[in-house]
């Protein structure tokens, strides 16, 4: 089903706006694309663990209708900040699962040989210390080239294409595919030195 951008931001300000009615038209307008955008991180985790899509997508859905108060710009806004939301929940499944294994507090560190992006396992795995290294490499980038940031984050964390990430970002296609191609070289060099 194609989303119809304008109807997905003309819902978004209308509820920005205080139209209750908005947002549940706009709720099976985003749905999928929210389900899509799970899949492509959960999907990797192995049977039987915690965090699973539909508890990914609803915990995410639940955050952005409180952040109702939020100014909505676009579709392209929306989707970014439901990647970020995505992002912060793997991340603290991520921690919570490390540190209740290990009895405390999770310390974010990389096997060397394992520094990159695509590599990055599922938060339920045995490598949930490589999603925090990620969440902590990436929250640098973002210091230095918000940009740059933005686009891992919408492709790893939000399984955009390049034209979808390109589409949310105002950017073209060769903008973004430069833009990830530096950037997980300049993440890779992060998680080898961490």
């Amino acid at each position: 089903m194609a989303i119809d951008g304008s109807e997905i931001t003309q819902l978004l300000k209308a509820w920005s706006a205080g139209d209750e009615t908005a947002i549940e038209r706009l709720t099976p307008l985003v749905y999928d694309r929210l389900r899509r955008l799970a899949s492509h991180y959960v999907r990797r985790e192995r049977a039987g663990l915690t965090l699973q899509r539909t508890a990914l997508v609803h915990e995410a859905y639940v955050r952005l209708i409180e952040g109702a108060d939020i100014d909505w710009q676009d579709r392209g806004h929306f989707f970014a900040v439901a990647s970020q939301v995505m992002r912060r929940i793997l991340v603290d499944a991520a921690r919570a699962r490390g540190a209740e294994k290990r009895g405390g507090q999770l310390e974010c560190a990389i096997d060397a040989s394992a520094a990159d992006v695509d590599t990055i396992a599922a938060p339920g795995s045995d490598r949930a210390l490589d999603l925090c290294a990620l969440d902590d490499a990436l929250t640098s980038l973002a210091r230095l080239d918000p940009r740059r940031a933005q686009v891992i984050e919408l492709r790893f964390f939000g399984g955009l294409t390049v034209e979808e990430t390109a589409d949310v970002l105002q950017a073209s296609s060769q903008t973004v595919m430069r833009d990830w191609k530096t950037a997980r070289r300049w993440l890779a060099r992060e998680l080898r030195r961490a």
